[in-house]
């Protein structure tokens, strides 16, 4: 008979540590997590990145950027048009992937000499 009252303390013990458990987790779930950015944060962004990106292909010397556009999704960076010179395609892509927040560069750049 004395195994009884000591059973029920046991038992007792373990639903107070349940019912604490169940209570941190619950606490837990009710902390803000870290938001995912919206669309229109998103394409912000691609923007500014676009920017970044045009403006150091703009500053790098012996690149002609009047016919490349610039295309920025969440740091893969795309560049398209054309060049006169093989060299400037490899400058384009050096100088794109140079920029902070560039993590990829696909480049589809042509050649095609001036006056084509």
């Amino acid at each position: 008979m004395k195994a009884f009252p000591a059973i029920k303390m046991i038992g007792g013990a373990l639903i107070v540590l349940a019912s604490l458990n169940v209570y941190a987790q619950s606490s837990d779930a009710s902390a803000p997590a870290a938001a995912a950015p919206t669309a229109k944060q998103t394409k912000a962004a691609d923007r500014a990145l676009g920017r970044k990106v045009r403006s150091a292909l703009s500053k790098t010397k012996g690149l002609s950027v009047a016919n490349i556009t610039v295309r920025a999704r969440g740091g893969a960076v795309t560049l398209a048009g054309s060049v006169p010179e093989q060299p400037q395609v490899d400058l384009a892509t050096q100088a794109a992937q140079g920029v902070a927040g560039v993590t990829s560069v696909k480049n589809a750049l042509t050649i095609r000499p001036v006056g084509q």
